[in-house]
């Protein structure tokens, strides 16, 4: 996928995934599905989302754990396809 110069490749990760610019947002579950997705496609580092949404290890364990709950796995498989 191309992107214009002056787009970055955080930006455009950040575009793709629909990730907050910062951690200062409300947090629904839609939110954190996505930064979850981020990191297990390996598009952001697990330490990235922890700084850039000052997350500790529990909490970022805990919304994978309701983020897989939830069928994301599968869920992905399937827009994808």
């Amino acid at each position: 996928m191309a992107y214009p110069r002056n787009v970055s490749i955080a930006d455009a990760i950040k575009s793709y995934y629909q990730l907050p610019r910062t951690h200062r947002v409300h947090w629904s579950k839609a939110r954190k599905d996505q930064v979850v997705r981020a990191v297990r496609e390996k598009a952001m580092s697990f330490h990235e989302a922890r700084e850039r949404y000052l997350l500790s290890r529990d909490e970022f364990e805990q919304w994978e754990a309701d983020y897989l709950a939830s069928g994301g796995e599968s869920t992905e498989r399937m827009q994808d396809a």
